[in-house]
């Protein structure tokens, strides 16, 4: 179960590069996005449409509530970072909310991992929650590629 949720964090924290990068001014497409990862678990674990019709939507709706998090995050030390004389008790500040928002996100991994357990046999949800940190593993690669290769030219 620890590990599950250490998987799970790891995942979306690798994902979440992923989901803000832009390239040369560019959004990604992230319709595009979610097919491939889509097709991507569905081969790696070997779901069944059902199990896919169950863990998908549930997968989805993680990520979202995750990446809130972390944009209200990135937002609340942006605020402090505007100020160029940035003080001890501003970065003990940014520090405190670090802590904040890893604990926050560990109680949406704690919630969601009783969700997760109930969709999809532990086997299967192994699987596809591997599949899921290698699609963006990949994709983080293809990403920097693309983009030395395009300072390159």
């Amino acid at each position: 179960m620890k590990k599950n949720i250490f998987l799970l964090i790891c995942l979306i924290l690798l994902s979440l590069p992923v989901l803000t990068l832009t390239a040369q001014n560019r959004r990604m497409d992230m319709a595009d996005y979610e097919k491939r990862k889509k097709e991507f678990v569905l081969k790696e674990a070997g779901l069944s449409k059902e199990e896919a019709d169950r863990y998908f939507p549930l997968t989805n709706e993680l990520t979202k509530k995750k990446f809130e998090l972390h944009r209200r995050h990135r937002e609340k030390v942006e605020r402090i970072k505007e100020n160029s004389n940035i003080s001890e008790a501003e970065y003990r500040k940014m520090l405190e909310e670090d802590v904040d928002m890893k604990m926050k996100e560990a109680a949406l991994e704690k919630e969601y991992s009783g969700k997760f357990e109930k969709v999809l046999a532990p086997e299967k949800l192994y699987r596809a929650q591997q599949a899921e940190k290698r699609f963006i593993q990949n994709e983080v690669t293809r990403f920097r590629s693309n983009r030395d290769n395009n300072r390159n030219r």
